[in-house]
């Protein structure tokens, strides 16, 4: 594990669990939400997976479970690629107060085993704002390029790279390379005493055009570019959506 994901998964092990529920309730009460309607918890995504039953789904970086679950309760089957503890700790109590099964595995997503798991998938789903925890994205791609099936497909949404330069009043340099510290997704969610304890993530933000290329370089065939507004229609672009084929 290299030093970049060894800063990012002690962060992500420090009081996860305890922000899940400090977020969405315990582990049996997101899943009495999630039952009610399992696909609309896909939300802007649901459109894609309205065929998923049989299908083998990896959910890379899947965080606490919230995709994974409402995939699984719609027949696919599905695996967790995440690279913290706390998390998995979450998720596996969430699909069992769903009544249902989810594979998930503890790793650094550099350190997968592609002699397990290349060419097993039909479909990666990535969301939720992750690029940026990866330095080499060219490796990254690569590596999910190796989990498709021929004819699998990648759906990719993540933060887009305007966003912080709109929010910030042009602070953050949207053409910067370099590795940075920052405050883990959740931090804020605690007292500012507490938050004195919280360990660094390390980022590294990406253009759109760096992020674009690195799926073409990988070898995928890319098949739509969506935009997306903010979560309360904020009229900037908040989000994207890549979909591309093996």
């Amino acid at each position: 594990m290299n030093e970049q994901s060894q800063k990012n998964k002690k962060a992500w092990e420090h009081r996860a669990y305890e922000f899940w529920h400090k977020r969405d309730g315990s582990p049996k009460e997101k899943a009495t939400q999630i039952l009610e309607n399992p696909i609309a918890n896909l939300k802007k995504h649901k459109h894609l997976f309205e065929q998923v039953e049989g299908k083998k789904v990896a959910n890379l970086c899947g965080s606490n479970g919230r995709k994974a679950v409402p995939l699984a309760l719609l027949g696919a089957e599905v695996t967790v690629f995440d690279i913290s503890e706390e998390n998995k700790k979450y998720a596996l109590e969430l699909a069992a107060s769903a009544n249902t099964l989810i594979d998930y595995i503890v790793t650094d997503i550099y350190n997968i085993d592609l002699e397990m798991y290349g060419g097993y998938f039909d479909i990666l789903y990535l969301e939720g704002g992750i690029l940026h925890y990866f330095g080499d994205i060219n490796k990254f791609m690569s590596i999910l390029y190796g989990l498709l099936k021929d004819g699998g497909e990648l759906i990719l949404s993540d933060f887009h790279p305007l966003r912080k330069c709109v929010i910030s009043q042009g602070e953050v340099d949207y053409f910067d390379t370099e590795l940075r510290s920052g405050d883990v997704a959740y931090k804020e969610f605690f007292d500012e005493q507490e938050q004195l304890d919280f360990p660094d993530v390390s980022i590294r933000l990406y253009t759109l055009s760096e992020i674009i290329n690195s799926v073409l370089s990988a070898g995928f065939k890319l098949k739509k570019f969506d935009e997306h507004r903010g979560w309360n229609n904020e009229n900037i672009p908040w989000e994207f959506t890549i979909l591309a084929d093996k």
